[in-house]
């Protein structure tokens, strides 16, 4: 399975989609990292998705470097799931969706807390160089310099 290139533009959102766009994905993705790691328990999950469709969506993700079998069973052949780095790095994303639902749903289902406060959080962006809040950030392309102001 090759990616599916339904856009063929020099963006990352675009280059993403190309492999997590797809229906069902990041719903799949998401299943595996609050632990549902077995087929029949993702399934279940997922009310509506077929057998067929789940299993083809896992073979591409493993494909694509987000999920991982792992043997569980030899007689028969049993697998679970898990994500690699580079899907757990999603989660990131689902907490962005999580923050956007709560304040634009109609209804909503959840919302993202300090455990220790229970106070709703926000999403901040911070330097990699400095560990510093940023206070605005931009989009560049790649190998274009930002003066600073």
């Amino acid at each position: 399975m090759e990616t599916k290139t339904r856009y063929d533009i020099p963006c990352n959102i675009a280059q993403s989609l190309n492999i997590i766009g797809d229906r069902w994905t990041l719903l799949i993705i998401h299943e595996i990292l609050v632990g549902h790691t077995l087929f029949n328990e993702i399934k279940k999950s997922l009310k509506g998705i077929s057998s067929n469709l789940l299993s083809e969506r896992l073979k591409y993700l493993e494909q694509h470097g987000l999920v991982e079998t792992e043997l569980y069973s030899e007689h028969p052949p049993r697998y679970c799931y898990k994500l690699t780095e580079s899907g757990k790095e999603l989660e990131d994303v689902f907490n962005a969706l999580i923050i956007w639902g709560s304040k634009h749903l109609k209804k909503c289902y959840k919302k993202i807390i300090d455990a220790e406060t229970g106070d709703e959080v926000e999403i901040g962006y911070y330097s990699k160089k400095t560990g510093e809040r940023v206070k605005r950030i931009a989009v560049v392309p790649i190998g274009e310099e930002i003066e600073s102001k």
